[in-house]
């Protein structure tokens, strides 16, 4: 199962549509605290709808955390504008998306730890995608990749 990792997320919204994406796709969300937001903020509700209930997720209280539960997935850092383009990046199976904050993204600190790093190509005049298109984009092409569409 593919899991998706939210890096100290920022906008309820955001988060509440990737939840939505995650029980699409039966993909697991983690959200890595601290938290910009409330569980129960109705801005997140409203963007999962009623999904929520059926969403696999868990809240970690660092990226430390996560990773010492998960020690065998590869994390694959994604960015506006550094790594490789994703539909050239080799996905495969238990691998983990690892995504920053909407304002900011990764910090070097943590963006520079991981070697397996991603990009979504854009040529228009925007900075970059909205946080749950870049993860929808990212979350198709790992199942596009992996065989998982043409259940």
């Amino acid at each position: 199962m593919l899991h998706v990792v939210l890096f100290e997320p920022q906008i309820p919204p955001n988060t509440g549509a990737i939840g939505r994406l995650c029980v699409a796709t039966t993909t697991q969300l983690n959200l890595i605290e601290p938290l910009g937001f409330s569980l129960d903020n109705k801005h997140l509700k409203r963007a999962g709808l009623d999904y929520w209930p059926h969403l696999d997720f868990r809240v970690w209280p660092d990226l430390e955390a996560y990773l010492a539960a998960n020690p065998k997935r590869r994390i694959i850092a994604a960015s506006a504008r550094r790594g490789q383009p994703h539909h050239l990046f080799p996905f495969r199976p238990g691998d983990s998306f690892l995504l920053g904050p909407e304002e900011t993204g990764l910090p070097e600190a943590v963006w520079s730890r991981f070697p397996d790093q991603v990009n979504i190509p854009f040529w228009g005049q925007v900075r970059s995608l909205n946080l749950a298109e870049a993860t929808a984009v990212l979350v198709y092409e790992f199942y596009r990749q992996t065989g998982r569409l043409d259940q």
